[in-house]
């Protein structure tokens, strides 16, 4: 157990790697694989931000840069904007997308580890992160940094997957996630092995209230969940509030 423990440590912290892979196909995917409820899910996101005006805005795990995107689209009331990823290809995908949407003067993009975010402190009003933190090696270390980074009385919005409370739900999704969703994947993205790390992610790593437990020992107050379609997915909110 502790072998297996190890090695799957070692396969987040390069599971960046994996996203370098199957950049070309993971929008698309996203879009297949969600059945187009992704979309709401980042609109969702965007109206739990607040009403912050001339804000600055960091998304950790940034992909190919939709969540930017959509917050752009549905509140842009920022001033600046920041994605940060550790995949090179998903970066300069998310850069060219920009440039196709003519929003590219407006957001930067930069190499990053979220367990050692490359910003000053105190520099964020609002960070986000979608389907992310699961990835990260040690993420109570990562939800640490986004409380260094944010400002005080800054906005943490975590999109993440999680497993619907009702028991037959939760069969039926976990079947979806073990046998349905890796075959998917290999067909469009030719990557099964990519979809099996995702599976594995999803069903071992702590949602509901352990996720909120975890931010609230990162420092963060007000920490609220928001259960979406049925509990596949949560978005998690939390303040930075000094003393």
């Amino acid at each position: 157990m502790g072998t297996d423990h190890t090695k799957y440590i070692e396969e987040k912290k390069s599971a960046w790697k994996i996203f370098d892979r199957i950049y070309k196909k993971y929008d698309l995917l996203n879009h297949l694989l969600s059945c187009g409820f992704d979309f709401r899910w980042r609109k969702k996101l965007s109206t739990l931000k607040g009403d912050q005006k001339n804000s600055a805005l960091l998304d950790l795990a940034t992909g190919t840069g939709d969540v930017l995107f959509s917050l752009i689209k549905h509140s842009d009331d920022f001033n600046r904007i920041l994605g940060v990823d550790m995949s090179y290809n998903m970066l300069d995908f998310a850069a060219r997308k920009s440039v196709r949407k003519k929003i590219d003067k407006r957001v930067d993009f930069i190499l990053g580890d979220a367990n050692s975010i490359p910003v000053r402190t105190s520099s964020f009003d609002i960070m986000t992160m979608a389907f992310g933190i699961r990835n990260i090696s040690e993420p109570v270390n990562a939800l640490k940094e986004i409380f260094r980074v944010l400002t005080p009385g800054g906005r943490v919005l975590i999109l993440e997957f999680s497993l619907p409370d009702n028991k037959i739900l939760k069969k039926l999704h976990l079947f979806y996630l073990r046998y349905f969703l890796p075959i998917i994947g290999k067909i469009v993205s030719g990557d099964i092995e990519a979809y099996r790390y995702l599976n594995k992610t999803i069903e071992t790593f702590p949602y509901g209230e352990k996720f909120i437990k975890l931010m609230e020992d990162s420092g963060f107050s007000g920490c609220e969940k928001f259960p979406m379609t049925l509990g596949i997915v949560t978005i998690y909110r939390g303040v930075r509030k000094d003393g």
